[in-house]
């Protein structure tokens, strides 16, 4: 993502959520309260950027410390999530492509199957559906074998060898930083 992108990433996520609903828009975190600093949209192409950080932003306001928002309780967040979702799914269907729109469906609903299991793996995870969004098939294994096994080695090797180790290894390094 180019630097100049990310500024307005952050400020097009939380005037969305203002224009949506007015619950939303207060559960905001004050501007210097706000961490800007994008998780896995640097592993991925730039169209996609913003819809995946407001998707990984849906994900921590339900699993995690959340950067734009802090949600008053549980319900809220998990409305407030359901809604960050929704609305990067909108935008990643916006850039025409059916196949990154099924990988980040993908990913939510094992995301979610990981965190209701208290199973590791989400981080290489998120890195491998970042870095390969859109290619098809191609993740089709190894998310079986964290599925079904328990193993995100698969995935781990996937994200290095399409956006190289030292950027994987900040996102995951972020990631981790980022759940409770």
């Amino acid at each position: 993502m180019s630097s100049t992108a990310a500024p307005e990433l952050w400020s097009t996520i939380a005037q969305d959520a203002i224009d949506e609903s007015p619950l939303w828009g207060s559960m905001l975190r004050d501007e210097p309260d706000r961490d800007l600093e994008p998780v896995f949209s640097p592993l991925a192409e730039e169209r996609f950027a913003l819809g995946l950080e407001t998707i990984y932003e849906g994900y921590l306001v339900h699993y995690g410390s959340p950067r734009l928002f802090a949600p008053s309780d549980q319900d809220t967040a998990l409305l407030l999530g359901d809604y960050l979702y929704a609305h990067g799914l909108v935008r990643i269907a916006a850039c025409g492509d059916v196949d990154a729109v099924a990988d980040l469906s993908e990913l939510i609903s094992l995301s979610s199957q990981l965190r209701a299991e208290s199973a590791e793996g989400d981080g290489p995870l998120w890195a491998a559906t970042a870095a390969l969004l859109g290619a098809g098939r191609i993740l089709d294994a190894p998310r079986a074998a964290l599925r079904v096994r328990g193993d995100a080695a698969p995935l781990d090797a996937a994200a290095r060898d399409a956006a190289g180790s030292d950027p994987v290894e900040r996102a995951l390094a972020a990631h981790r930083g980022r759940l409770r």
